[in-house]
């Protein structure tokens, strides 16, 4: 979408992803090499009684979901910023997810171009937040 397409309190609404423990082994092993997404029996004994997502790999997962509907296309230059992001609650193996995104600001630049600020809130299928942030990107307006 050009800059001029995005409108104020826009909401989208992601597809679900299904998180195995594979992926979130696999993820960890190479991004966030932490017992408590990589060793089972130790993550057992931990605060979650078990192997969770790294935030990362939750925070990569949403993003992914962000891109597929398909709002950013060669219209986007680059993205600006991450801001405001918090981790709220642990995903699990077998957990699925799915995301809202609401535009909150818009900004003409110079160039024939803008920044677009959304929020981006991830969810499982049970509607438990599990991921909140606020992603910017610069967008061009042709």
């Amino acid at each position: 979408m050009r800059f001029d397409e995005f409108i104020l309190e826009q909401v989208f609404e992601t597809r679900s992803i299904k998180v195995s423990k594979e992926e979130i082994m696999s993820f960890a092993d190479q991004f966030d090499p932490q017992y408590m997404h990589l060793d089972e029996e130790k993550a057992k004994q931990g605060r979650f009684k078990g192997i969770i997502a790294s935030g990362l790999h939750t925070l990569s997962l949403s993003f992914r979901l962000c891109i597929d509907v398909g709002m950013f296309g060669e219209e986007v230059i680059a993205g600006t910023g991450i801001n405001n992001l918090r981790f709220i609650k642990p995903v699990f193996p077998d957990d699925t997810l799915y995301a809202f995104i609401k535009v909150i600001d818009k900004k003409k630049t110079k160039n024939n171009a803008g920044i677009v600020t959304m929020l981006v809130t991830s969810f499982t299928n049970e509607g438990e937040k599990v991921l909140e942030f606020e992603m910017s990107a610069l967008v061009s307006c042709t």
